[in-house]
């Protein structure tokens, strides 16, 4: 299996397991990471979901050149659709997903922690959209997702020249949420998961959902929907616990 999965305290950890290969992905690997992603995204007792690269080098090295050569126009078209379905699933997730970049984070490696909704990395880490060295493009987000997390300007340029991004200047540019050395990352994400698991389900997946949803709504109407699903939380137990815990000065207990 290329992909494992732990379970921890309502915390799930996937990790992309093709050392040898710096965790590049081909096909084959696409389609597990899908399914089992399905899996720990269907498992009510996961809550939180962790993604990292086995090793000390990788996070995702991108996909796998050697057998991209081998394509043509309509495999290349299923291999972006299924690398856009991959991170699509991540980005639409329910249960926060932070990912845990252990080093280099190239091509679709990059594309895959971009659709994640934290990313956490290590001091060693590289980011980096190179496809343009070999006459191709990003085609698992990255001309959309990367923009609008850093702009389009540093994007321009990082897709343009494909030059790498150090861990620093990712948190610079606003592209991680922090930078760790690499022997506590790990203990840094599931710092971050358990904080986020104090927190009610219910308010943290329509938070997602809105946030989503700014990058491609105008301010009039994502109010709009802001305002409604804060109300809607009203009906919910989760919310009526949360009140009367804070009025009753105690934990609540999601």
């Amino acid at each position: 299996m290329a992909i494992e999965i732990s379970k921890n305290n309502h915390i799930g950890t996937l990790t992309i397991n093709r050392p040898d290969s710096l965790n590049a992905m081909n096909r084959e690997v696409l389609l597990e990471f899908i399914n089992e992603l399905k899996k720990i995204q269907s498992d009510k007792d996961i809550r939180v979901i962790i993604i990292t690269g086995s090793g000390e080098k990788a996070f995702i090295a991108g996909a796998d050149i050697k057998l991209m050569q081998k394509m043509n126009r309509e495999e290349a078209l299923e291999f972006a659709n299924l690398g856009q379905e991959l991170a699509n699933l991540i980005e639409k997730s329910a249960k926060p997903v932070i990912a845990a970049v252990n080093g280099y984070a190239l091509g679709g490696g990059c594309e895959i922690a971009l659709s994640c909704h934290l990313r956490i990395a290590s001091d060693n880490a590289i980011f980096a959209q190179p496809e343009v060295k070999i006459g191709l493009l990003p085609g698992w987000g990255g001309t959309q997702r990367l923009p609008r997390i850093i702009g389009r300007g540093l994007a321009n340029e990082i897709i343009l020249t494909g030059r790498n991004v150090t861990a620093k200047e990712a948190l610079d540019i606003g592209l991680v949420n922090r930078v760790v050395p690499q022997e506590e990352l790990m203990n840094t994400c599931f710092d971050i998961a358990n904080a986020i698991l104090k927190n009610s389900p219910n308010a943290i997946a329509e938070s997602i959902k809105l946030i989503r949803l700014a990058a491609g709504t105008k301010l009039k109407k994502g109010l709009s929907k802001e305002a409604k699903s804060f109300s809607q939380l009203f009906e919910t137990e989760e919310t009526a616990e949360g009140l009367t815990a804070f009025v009753e000065k105690r934990p609540p207990k999601f």
